[in-house]
């Protein structure tokens, strides 16, 4: 869904995206391809859509912390040794007053995770290959959705150098 300036708000689903039109609150700008049907209505399901009216947006939208933006964010792969990565690692631990934000989580594999433990870094001889950050810009939509349709980067524009984060 975008703002009347076409800046992006979020997603929606298909369901929220067809109300919006039927209210005459959206316009359709892409279509999917697919149909709703009812009685008496036939409505093409929207890929994007714009509100008619624009919605202040007063900050910076944040993804949400999840295993899966985690392993996203570190290309899968353990940011202590470089395997794959299977859990995820507090680099200080909550034990020890670490928070459960971004900049506190990497992904990690088994053997690291199980190694380190609730140690702090300097406790051991483990170092990060890359500081954690939070992922910067639109790369919550690439966080929540898995994968971004083509058809929305225009809309977009480089999430996925931004969802590279800091490599």
């Amino acid at each position: 869904m975008l703002n009347a300036t076409y800046e992006p708000l979020g997603v929606v689903s298909s369901r929220r995206a067809v109300v919006l039109l039927l209210d005459q609150k959206a316009d359709l700008i892409h279509a999917s391809g697919e149909h709703v049907h009812s009685e008496k209505l036939d409505v093409e399901v929207p890929s994007v859509i714009r509100l008619r009216y624009f919605v202040r947006v007063p900050y910076q939208r944040r993804a949400a912390l999840s295993r899966r933006g985690v392993f996203l964010r570190d290309d899968g792969r353990c940011q202590y040794c470089g395997r794959r990565a299977e859990s995820i690692d507090h680099v200080v631990p909550r034990s020890r007053g670490g928070q459960h934000i971004w900049e506190n989580v990497v992904a990690a594999c088994r053997r690291c995770n199980t190694t380190k433990r609730d140690r702090l870094l300097e406790d051991t001889a483990m170092h990060l290959r890359r500081r954690p950050e939070a992922p910067r810009h639109l790369s919550w939509v690439l966080v929540a959705l898995g994968e971004i349709p083509d058809i929305w980067q225009q809309y977009l524009g480089s999430v996925h150098a931004d969802a590279a984060l800091s490599a």
